[in-house]
């Protein structure tokens, strides 16, 4: 046999363990591997982009602002926004193109 052979009958001893499997387990709940694993996203860095982005959401007037939340919270297209507002498609891609330069500007300072 080779080693390559020897080391996944060996592993095929192993139990099988799932990510929600309880790792340490104390009065108020356990730890899973799930818990361990490390992510690769900063999620303090997220965090606080969020927070700048409600900021700089709440700053803006309020038609700036519904266009705002209708496309990127509810997903409408432009179309449907601009049905909603009585402007054309062609004015909410503009004036979503300013808002959202905008909003970069005001991230980056």
């Amino acid at each position: 046999m080779s080693k390559e052979e020897v080391v996944a009958a060996l592993d095929s001893l192993n139990p099988i363990v799932s990510i929600y499997d309880e790792t340490y387990s104390n009065d108020e709940g356990g730890i899973s591997i799930l818990d361990k694993l490390k992510s690769e996203v900063d999620e303090a860095e997220q965090i606080a982009n969020k927070i700048s982005i409600r900021n700089i959401i709440t700053s803006l007037n309020n038609r700036d602002k519904q266009i705002i939340m209708l496309r990127y919270y509810k997903n409408n297209t432009q179309s449907q926004v601009a049905k909603i507002l009585g402007i054309s498609q062609v004015q909410v891609s503009r004036i979503e193109k300013k808002i959202l330069e905008s909003m970069k500007l005001k991230m980056v300072n």
